[in-house]
């Protein structure tokens, strides 16, 4: 190990070798934490499961409407990893479909919460943050993540009652959702 000069290791006195450094160069020690706390952990998959609850319910019960059943809707969510054997492949797909949303919705909500942790305003104004983090959450998802996937995107839809459905579902049940609930996380802990 080598020591700066002037500074005698100390020992015995509690203090890491972090703390020893920052005294003597006068640069503050910083810490990072690579894993979230388990406690952290918990949070983000409580909020990221209700969530994506609330979106795929909202998604299942507007599909129904219009005489799409909910494999129909876990398929088209599988097929944008398997593609076109998503229909054909037995009740796998439909699985896979439930996995990918929640996993999605699990991603969304992790980077909420990790941002939340840098951004304080993200938790000091939750509603217009989380609106936004919709907004944003849609655009990303239909702008690069399903035309990656080979997929359309929403705005592609047929019917403007079915964008509008989907802008909203995304904003209110995903952003203002996710934001909502890592604020009271976030004062609860």
């Amino acid at each position: 190990m080598k020591v700066l000069a002037g500074a005698a290791p100390r020992r015995g006195t509690g203090r890491n070798m972090a703390t020893t450094l920052g005294q003597t160069t006068g640069m503050q020690p910083t810490t990072s934490r690579i894993c979230a706390r388990p406690s952290e952990l918990w949070a983000i998959g409580r909020i990221g499961l209700f969530a994506g609850t609330l979106d795929i319910t909202e998604a299942l019960v507007f599909e129904a409407l219009h005489g799409i059943t909910p494999a129909m809707v876990f398929r088209y969510i599988a097929s944008g990893l398997i593609g076109a054997r998503a229909a054909t492949d037995g009740l796998a797909p439909v699985g896979l479909g439930v996995v990918l949303h929640y996993t999605i919705a699990l991603t969304w909500t992790a980077l909420f919460y990790a941002a939340s942790r840098k951004l304080p305003i993200l938790s000091r104004r939750p509603v217009v943050c989380g609106l936004l983090y919709g907004g944003f959450v849609y655009l990303v998802m239909n702008g690069i993540v399903l035309p990656l996937a080979g997929m359309p995107p929403a705005w592609a839809s047929p019917s403007l009652i079915s964008l509008v459905n989907g802008v909203l579902a995304v904003v209110l049940c995903v952003g203002l959702t996710i934001s909502l609930l890592v604020r009271r996380s976030s004062a609860a802990g």
